[in-house]
């Protein structure tokens, strides 16, 4: 009896080794195709320049790949001017991309099979940057477009040239926008003669589209240096400028002032749009801006105060955030009024009283009536008359020739005494 347990045991033992064995075997057989499967990469990858600021990638499936029950898909990767990765099953991708710096990317296969994902090499490839000193190059390149009355889209660009440019440089704009290209007509000229400064009143950007890429071109020439040429990609809705909300209604209601309008000239509907309620205290000086995100507002206020009210706009949900609108014209509510009105009337009597006598004061200076009023007092005149004027006259003569004699008189008798002294 214990030999046939120790023969059950060592076969119990040998069926789960067996076990674990085919276990094992079919655990590592669907991992022997990986082996067996090798993955080439593309052929004749080439990158081309198909449009301002578009590169065309072009590439070919290696004719020694095997097609089989495989999935093929290639992954792409953009190493410069921006860094991208995604993967595709076409054997073609446009990018967009400024290319002044110029352009590289790396593609290679990927090859799905039992879910087992197996990848070939990279292939490179690049474009070179344009010819031209990089101080060449415009600077500080800005656009903003509006969107006109007749549902148009303007467009205006300014730049600064470059630190290295040669006075004789001459720039040229061009503005693409999906598959059309326009070169500007409309230049401002520097002190240089140099165009600094670009305007289309009417270009092909759709107003409805949202988030739309315009691909801005500036290359330049001059007989001293090679120009290098400038892209920049814009977001159409990023450099638009907002217009002004319309037809602002502002009144009062008791305490509450009451504020409506409608939305600005644009094909988005008013929900896409939200506000800046500008009010200002006349009276007090406070100032506050309010957001708002409906065409209506209510707001309780001071009724003895006299405000002034502006409203401006911008994109708020349906599209990526523009430039503010200018501030609507200004509007005026309410009237300032004094706090105590008995104060107010003493004020105004007072200095209508002070006003009124100061007037009369002047009338009067003016037409000498003080004068009149008020006479001088005359002096009383000598109505005697001298009865012996010339006797008067020759008294007074004799007494002063009698003066005169006795004073040289006197003088000799002192000297006749200050001699008999001496001698």
């Amino acid at each position: 009896m214990a030999v046939l347990i120790y023969h059950l045991k060592i076969m119990a033992s040998m069926m789960i080794v067996f076990l674990i064995l085919l276990w094992t075997t079919n655990l590592v057989q669907p991992n022997t195709p990986q082996a067996a499967v090798q993955v080439f990469p593309p052929v004749n990858f080439t990158l081309t320049v198909s449009a301002l600021a578009q590169v065309l990638l072009h590439w070919k499936p290696n004719p020694n790949q095997e097609q089989k029950n495989y999935t093929i898909r290639y992954d792409v990767k953009i190493l410069s001017p921006v860094p991208e990765e995604y993967d595709t099953k076409k054997t073609h991708s446009i990018r967009t991309a400024a290319l002044h710096n110029g352009f590289s990317a790396h593609i290679r296969t990927l090859l799905l099979h039992n879910d087992l994902l197996m990848r070939s090499d990279w292939v490179k490839e690049k474009l070179p940057p344009p010819p031209g000193a990089p101080e060449t190059s415009v600077t500080n390149l800005s656009c903003v477009t509006r969107i006109t009355i007749s549902s148009t889209v303007s467009l205006h660009c300014t730049w600064l040239p470059g630190q290295g440019t040669p006075e004789d440089t001459k720039y040229f704009l061009f503005y693409r926008y999906e598959t059309y290209t326009e070169e500007c007509q409309d230049y401002i000229k520097d002190k240089w003669n140099r165009n600094t400064e670009c305007r289309f009143s009417v270009t092909q950007i759709d107003p409805e589209e949202v988030d739309n890429l315009v691909v801005i071109h500036i290359n330049g020439s001059s007989k001293y240096a090679a120009i290098k040429p400038f892209q920049q990609l814009f977001n159409q809705n990023a450099i638009e400028k907002v217009n002004v909300p319309r037809n602002v209604t502002v009144f009062l209601e008791q305490n509450d002032l009451l504020a409506t309008w409608e939305k600005p000239i644009s094909p988005f509907p008013k929900e896409c749009f939200e506000y800046e309620f500008y009010l200002f205290n006349l009276k007090s000086g406070n100032k506050q801006i309010l957001k708002i995100s409906s065409n209506d507002f209510r707001l309780r206020i001071d009724v003895t105060s006299r405000y002034s009210i502006q409203i401006r706009a911008n994109h708020h949900i349906c599209c990526t955030r523009g430039f503010w609108s200018d501030w609507s014209e200004v509007i005026y509510v309410g009237q300032n009024k004094l706090e105590n009105p008995v104060a107010w009337i003493l004020a105004v009597l007072c200095v209508f009283t002070c006003c009124t006598f100061l007037l009369v004061a002047i009338i009067c200076k003016i037409n000498q009536v003080w004068s009149k009023l008020f006479p001088p007092i005359p002096t009383p005149s000598n109505k005697f008359r001298d009865p012996f004027p010339n006797d008067y006259e020759r008294a007074r003569t004799y007494t002063s020739e009698t003066d005169t004699e006795f004073s040289s008189f006197a003088e000799d008798l002192y000297c006749s005494t200050l001699d008999d002294s001496v001698f």
